[in-house]
């Protein structure tokens, strides 16, 4: 009766075939999510250094660490989250180093392979039309992206410039009607693709630094 999504009532959440915990610190993982590590596992990536930005649940850090079978790193600001985060990791048996952290302030030059994140963009303007289950539980450090919904992708992809090696790839995704915005922060990148959704709405850009 006062929409709180189910999943944090039940607390937990199914991802890529496997139940995750989550609280009303994390953002529910969402099905459109898979695609993004579904693009990862697509690179066939030999074993190399992966950061996931923004991890929240862990559902994609630990996703990958499984489904690659190599450790992961994964950040978020919030310290609450990465109490989910760890709690997923261990119960379901996965190698993943976290780090409470704004972006990538505590990593070198060069010095991931691939990084993945499925950061905040929902602008703040349309706070008012999303569903009360969505606006009035989920955590809003997690779901708004500054006024235009790109504060965290004009950050994140010069700062992926510096921490990738060359050659290294950057998976993220994108919400409804950022393609264009979000690949004109990406020019100059190699190999710049975006992935379709079911809907066929590009959710997630794939592209390597050069």
């Amino acid at each position: 009766m006062r929409g709180k999504p189910t999943q944090y009532i039940t607390r937990r959440q199914e991802f890529y075939g496997r139940e995750f915990k989550v609280s009303c610190d994390v953002l529910i993982p969402r099905p459109e999510t898979e695609l993004l590590v579904e693009a990862v596992l697509d690179l066939k990536p030999a074993p190399g250094v992966l950061i996931d930005v923004g991890t929240g649940s862990g559902a994609i850090a630990v996703t990958l660490a499984l489904e690659l079978g190599w450790p992961v790193i994964a950040t978020d600001l919030s310290s609450e989250a990465l109490v989910v985060a760890r709690e997923n990791t261990l119960r379901l048996g996965a190698d993943v180093q976290f780090v409470e952290a704004d972006l990538f302030k505590p990593f070198g030059d060069d010095s991931a392979d691939i990084i993945v994140s499925n950061p905040p963009y929902v602008p703040l303007s349309e706070r008012g039309t999303l569903q009360r289950e969505v606006r009035d539980w989920e955590p809003s450090l997690a779901l708004y992206g500054g006024s235009s919904g790109l504060c965290i992708y004009e950050r994140l992809i010069p700062e992926a410039t510096r921490v990738l090696k060359p050659g290294g790839t950057l998976v993220v995704e994108i919400g409804f009607g950022q393609a264009q915005a979000v690949s004109e922060l990406a020019r100059g990148w190699d190999r710049l693709r975006l992935i379709p959704d079911l809907a066929g709405i590009p959710r997630v850009l794939v592209c390597r630094k050069p």
